[in-house]
């Protein structure tokens, strides 16, 4: 089988690309230019796919006695994950922007040249596992390696991709093991840290680079019931469930620390509560789709886990597609979840599928919310 391999510069893709080759493959190494300026990615173990990470990929690709190709991505990824990252911010949502990578970059864009160019699939060093059900369906499920699992990010491929793809590591025990595995091989990425944190925001600050994109608008700070706590100086700097950074002068009343709950950036308002009140029973999204085969009987309400963090705990909760949505009943109140997030459903181990959430349902009312705050009695009326 003739196999692309996507090389990032790191250990992970570098091992499974040899395991690629010593499968038998023909396989050809090939290395995303994400930007055709340098200094806006990050660098070092905090980055990706940046000019270091690229000569590191082409060092391994020397190793293994492939041939190495760069190819420039840098026009569509600025278009359709970095841009579409600025565009959430200022609709006052929280978007995950490695999720949009692998949805329309690693597994489109590239997926779709790799076809063009005669090759029967991408290979990349993410730990998740494709396995055959009964009928022959292709479905995706979570790695051996659970500490490591990286199929919550990988939620979005559908089943034609998930045709063309391979994940050599799935089957991995851990990490240790694949780092020992690239040592042995002889890679010098064997020792190389992990990247994290967003690549093209240079200096990791986040809330600093969207208001350097978005500039400053004052607007207010409110509770729940719409009484002014506070000023901030542009609602895009501000994500659900932030506690630092709020600057509202004065304690709530019953002297606990107060939360982003919701951003409403047509009225570049902030509103801020307890901690109990980021609890949600609900979430919802339109735009959702099936990894792999799609299950019977959407509209009828169906047992599942949830995942809404790349590295967060799935947790027990049932959905039902209604009227072209995407309904999730989560089964404990769950923290903090934002618009804009991605919510992906599990049956097990296999990935079901996955939706962008679009809003979200409250587990604590208004009134329940004032009475957390106000234990004396006051009156709501008023505030």
């Amino acid at each position: 089988m003739k196999v692309l391999a996507a090389m990032s510069g790191g250990v992970d893709s570098a091992v499974a690309a040899a395991r690629a080759v010593e499968a038998g493959h023909e396989v050809v190494g090939v290395h995303l230019a994400l930007s055709r300026m340098p200094g806006t990615l990050r660098t070092g173990s905090r980055g990706c796919c940046t000019i270091e990470d690229s000569m590191d990929a082409q060092r391994a690709a020397s190793v293994l006695g492939i041939p190495y190709y760069v190819w420039d991505f840098s026009e569509r990824f600025k278009e359709e994950v970095v841009d579409e990252f600025i565009a959430e911010y200022e609709a006052g949502r929280t978007p995950n922007p490695c999720m949009r990578c692998n949805e329309r970059i690693k597994f489109a864009a590239l997926l779709e040249k790799a076809l063009a160019l005669g090759f029967d699939a991408v290979c990349t060093g993410h730990y998740a596992t494709l396995l055959t059900d009964e009928d022959g369906n292709l479905e995706l499920h979570r790695s051996n390696a659970l500490a490591k699992d990286q199929s919550y990010v990988l939620g979005v491929l559908n089943e034609e991709q998930l045709k063309h793809s391979m994940f050599p590591l799935g089957a991995s025990a851990s990490k240790d093991l694949i780092r020992a595995e690239a040592e042995a091989r002889g890679l010098s990425v064997a020792n190389k840290p992990d990247s994290y944190d967003i690549c093209f925001i240079p200096e990791g600050d986040t809330q600093d680079w969207i208001a350097d994109k978005l500039g400053n608008q004052t607007g207010e700070i409110v509770d729940r019931s719409g009484k002014v706590l506070g000023s901030h100086e542009g609602s895009h700097g501000f994500t659900v469930g932030q506690r630092k950074g709020l600057a509202i002068g004065r304690p709530a009343a019953d002297g606990r620390p107060r939360y982003v709950l919701e951003i409403r950036p047509k009225t570049n308002t902030v509103v801020v509560g307890p901690l109990a009140a980021l609890a949600i029973s609900e979430m919802a999204g339109t735009r959702f789709t099936w990894c792999g085969q799609p299950p019977k009987n959407t509209d009828d309400w169906t047992d599942v886990l949830v995942q809404v963090r790349a590295h967060g705990d799935a947790i027990p909760a049932d959905f039902a597609i209604l009227n072209g949505e995407m309904v999730i009943r989560v089964k404990e109140p769950l923290l903090g979840v934002a618009p804009g997030q991605t919510a992906v459903l599990y049956l097990g181990t296999r990935v079901l599928g996955q939706t962008t959430i679009n809003r979200t349902v409250s587990a604590v009312s208004v009134d329940e919310e004032f009475a957390t705050e106000h234990p004396t009695g006051d009156s709501l009326v008023g505030a």
